[in-house]
């Protein structure tokens, strides 16, 4: 399981923080007159910064959501995590049998990664090597912020894996030269998804933790 760095993302990932996400924003959008599905934000916006999701829908449905949405977003998100937010099954056995370096580079901002991963206990398994799509100049699907990860690590990118729950990150990672893995165990995960990330690229689609280890070595023996 030689791989020079096992790059995760958190959202959907590491956290099974999605629906409680999707959830959220159905509310506050419905409070600006528009009404969206919980599948049109997953397929639409799962592993895209806020920032990009906000200028679709604005461009969308022509009207501002207001300069304080990403706020009220970023709080009530954090209040309903601090609630109920669920560690992803499974996950802590992985990162124990990891022997690869390892980091997370995730859409969400640096302020609420620290939050959500200190909340299952899992930043400390990760700091300092922990990388928002806030520090590049372009998120998901670019290949910038694994680049970006890459690079702070000293990893070759044609060495790194990226487990990704979502299209764009997969779409990112496989810009980025990096071998992808989809993960389709978090809640927010439907059917066809699996069909959906090996389109975008994935080499390999995991249903649980349990499969992601046996995964990264035989995925490693191929590339041998």
């Amino acid at each position: 399981m030689a791989w020079d760095l096992v790059i995760f993302d958190c959202d959907g990932v590491l956290i099974d923080s999605e629906p409680l996400t999707i959830r959220l924003e159905i509310a506050l959008l419905a409070e600006h007159g528009i009404a969206i599905t919980a599948d049109e934000i997953n397929e639409r916006y799962c592993g895209v910064s806020m920032k990009a999701m906000l200028s679709d829908l604005e461009a969308r449905h022509g009207r501002s959501l207001g300069d304080d949405f990403a706020a009220r977003h970023a709080a009530s998100l954090a209040r309903l995590c601090e609630a109920e937010l669920q560690v992803m099954p499974g996950i802590e056995a992985v990162l124990d049998g990891l022997s690869s370096r390892m980091c997370v580079a995730s859409s969400s901002s640096p302020e609420r990664l620290r939050h959500t991963l200190g909340l299952v206990d899992l930043y400390r398994r990760f700091d300092p090597h922990v990388f928002s799509a806030t520090m590049v100049a372009r998120g998901k699907p670019a290949p910038d912020l694994f680049l970006h990860a890459a690079a702070q690590m000293g990893a070759d990118p044609a060495g790194c894996i990226v487990i990704e729950d979502s299209v764009p990150g997969v779409t990112a990672a496989v810009a980025a030269g990096m071998t992808a893995i989809g993960f389709v165990g978090g809640g927010h995960c439907g059917a066809g998804h699996a069909d959906r990330l090996r389109s975008a690229g994935a080499a390999f689609v995991v249903e649980t933790m349990t499969e992601l280890l046996p995964a990264l070595t035989a995925l490693r023996s191929q590339l041998r």
